[in-house]
């Protein structure tokens, strides 16, 4: 296992039909994905059934399920994440671990991600390793072009306001919006360091 995914991004590369195509750019496959231990209940009750719909969950659970549970991080990764208003326990779990084991972890809470700033013990274990969706979607769209990305992120579009707005009719380079968003972050959070992806040209 060298990755982690959390339950947002899951569910949202998953309805975009894009979860295997992320893994694969970690040199990773879903089935050694670290996840939470609830997504699949969550899949079936609750939130994101309201949020997503109870087929688009249904079809998710199998994938989850063939998921691995992250390892359990130790004391001294998760003790700084404890008690950080801006850090659910679940998305602490998955900081941690991805700190104490060198994981690379896909993220899609951006309040989570600003609630690491002033956490200052984790900026070295975390530098380069926290993957947003914006910058996934970057790294997608050279590997499978702007065409195919763009109809698999159709669905998406109706859940995800920043996924709406750069893949929008309107916009003839979904790039130009990701980049933007991902580079707002990324300085928004400096001193710790985001994961950018090397991009080429997206054919």
């Amino acid at each position: 296992m060298n990755l982690l995914v959390d339950t947002d991004a899951f569910c949202k590369l998953g309805v975009a039909r894009l979860l295997d195509d992320a893994a694969g750019v970690f040199g990773a496959r879903l089935s050694d994905t670290g996840r939470l231990p609830a997504l699949p209940y969550m899949l079936r009750k609750g939130g994101l059934v309201k949020r997503y719909g109870r087929r688009t969950c249904g079809a998710l659970i199998a994938h989850a399920e063939a998921m691995p549970v992250h390892p359990q991080p130790g004391s001294a990764a998760l003790d700084p994440l404890t008690f950080n208003e801006g850090i659910d326990p679940g998305e602490a779990q998955l900081f941690a671990a991805a700190a104490e084991f060198d994981f690379m972890i896909i993220t899609g809470d951006k309040r989570a991600i600003r609630a690491l700033k002033p956490v200052k013990e984790t900026h070295a274990p975390l530098a380069g390793r926290i993957v947003t969706l914006e910058a996934i979607l970057l790294k997608l769209c050279e590997q499978l072009g702007l065409k195919d990305l763009r109809h698999r992120v159709g669905p998406l579009t109706a859940h995800d306001k920043t996924v709406g707005v750069c893949f929008s009719p309107g916009s003839s380079d979904p790039r130009v919006g990701l980049r933007s968003y991902h580079e707002s972050l990324a300085t928004e959070v400096d001193p710790l360091l985001l994961w950018s992806p090397a991009e080429k040209d997206c054919p």
